[in-house]
């Protein structure tokens, strides 16, 4: 299931775009504070974009190059000035797609779900996990973090490797343990406790401060922060 951020005010126009979008599994935010959309979309942490261009306070061309300035997520423009030069403009300013106004919502499906294919069929293969500046080296089990690369051992590889995999979700104990043991016969607990310590003093020393946090109780997560680079 993606995340799909809608920037559009004409709000039955939004209400119809998320009622097709969800029905084939998505999820959908639509903004309602259109002066300030960058906090909801760092928040939000959207897999895809669709903004109208005519907007409230700003247009969508500036809100699309503050978006580009933190992430490389896909932007698709939908507007009724659908005359070249503000189709180029939209491709110009960071856009990856543009949909005309009156929006034929199967069309705009299609398109969604080919960009969505196009920006992480591709992604899952890649052999690097990224966020908040961190770079989870796959292939040689290091990461890298403001230019520096910090070797792992297998045992911090697999956890940072688990907690980016779910980044923003709180995962237990239990499920460490459990990714701990798919080479080694037995780890004891305390092994976890042990190397989750010692990948924080690494992180830490590359200057990636609290990049892992604890949830008493319930085990540890990597937060979505609010302004944190994707």
């Amino acid at each position: 299931m993606y995340r799909i951020l809608v920037i559009e005010d004409d709000f039955s126009m939004a209400e119809a775009m998320k009622r097709q979008i969800e029905s084939w599994g998505n999820e959908v935010l639509l903004v309602s504070d259109f002066q300030h959309v960058i906090p909801t979309f760092v928040e939000y942490d959207p897999h895809m974009v669709l903004i109208d261009v005519m907007l409230p306070f700003y247009n969508g061309y500036h809100w699309c190059g503050e978006i580009r300035k933190i992430s490389n997520v896909p932007v698709i423009f939908v507007s009724s000035a659908s005359d070249n030069m503000n189709i180029v403009m939209a491709m110009n300013m960071g856009g990856d797609d543009f949909i005309p106004k009156p929006v034929d919502l199967n069309v705009m499906v299609a398109k969604i779900q080919a960009l969505l294919r196009r920006a992480y069929d591709m992604a899952e293969k890649s052999p690097v996990l990224e966020h908040g500046g961190v770079a989870l080296n796959v292939n040689d089990t290091s990461f890298s973090y403001g230019g520096e690369r910090v070797e792992l051992t297998k045992n911090e590889f697999r956890i940072l490797q688990t907690l980016m995999e779910k980044k923003g979700k709180v995962v237990s104990r239990d499920t460490l343990m459990a990714r701990l043991w798919q080479e080694d016969s037995y780890v004891e607990e305390n092994t976890l406790t042990v190397n989750v310590a010692r990948l924080r003093r690494k992180l830490s020393a590359a200057g990636a401060k609290d990049f892992i946090a604890t949830r008493v109780g319930s085990g540890y997560i990597i937060e979505i922060r609010r302004g944190s680079l994707e």
